[in-house]
């Protein structure tokens, strides 16, 4: 079965440089595994991650990704862990395999305006439970890196503490969420030059925080984070 476009249109407003496709694969015939022993072929574990906590520009990011059981070993061995310990090149090369064999995987965010309103941990868990909610086949649990449940969400749920380097699923989820994240904000650097976004990521390095207190935010800098009570962005009107 092919990937299919996921549609975007239930989600609040957000700028237009952050929409994109958000494709889901379903196969329901797989099982998946919570945690050994195998679950039963009834149940679909899906790993969530997120990625952009701690940057100061753009949006937050997070992926979820249903990995059958029988696949684990096969993601595994093409090197499939935490995308902190990867590199680019790998990172890149893992996310059409994961794409391919992984049962359903999705995309969710949330934006800047969010981030400022709500607080970056409460955007973080809403960024995790669109992703999941664009999953098809529904899981019938979560696997969530970190130590947080995510409110409002239906489905059951276990956090897992470094859940990026003990759960495949997980680690897949952080593999495609960080490079789609990377991804947009390359993206983002043509459209706000000067914060050397391409190579920082939109976060917190030395050119970056010296680019904002020289030409003062753009619209996808986060005001609610540090650097404001730093007075960096006092060239605020």
């Amino acid at each position: 079965m092919h990937p299919v476009a996921v549609a975007v249109a239930d989600l609040p407003p957000v700028p237009k440089e952050i929409t994109s496709l958000v494709r889901a694969r379903g196969d329901r015939t797989h099982p998946s595994r919570l945690d050994a022993p195998l679950a039963p072929p009834s149940l679909l574990i899906a790993g969530v991650d997120e990625v952009g906590r701690g940057a100061l520009f753009g949006p937050v990011v997070a992926a979820a990704v249903i990995v059958s059981a029988g696949m684990e070993a096969e993601l595994l061995a093409q090197g499939v862990q935490d995308s902190k310990r990867l590199t680019v090149r790998k990172r890149e090369a893992l996310v059409p395999f994961i794409q391919e064999r992984a049962v359903s995987y999705a995309i969710g965010w949330a934006s800047v305006r969010e981030i400022d309103r709500i607080n970056i941990l409460q955007a973080s868990l809403l960024a995790m439970r669109r992703a999941i909610a664009r999953l098809s086949p529904t899981p019938t649990h979560c696997l969530v890196d970190g130590n947080q449940r995510i409110p409002h969400l239906s489905i059951p749920q276990t956090p897992v503490i470094q859940g990026d380097q003990h759960e495949v699923a997980i680690a897949a989820a952080s593999i495609l969420a960080k490079v789609w994240r990377d991804r947009l904000i390359t993206r983002l650097d043509r459209r706000y030059p000067g914060y050397d976004l391409a190579a920082n990521k939109g976060y917190g390095s030395a050119r970056h925080r010296h680019a904002i207190a020289q030409l003062g935010p753009s619209p996808q800098h986060r005001r609610s984070f540090r650097p404001n009570q730093l007075g960096l962005f006092d060239k605020l009107p």
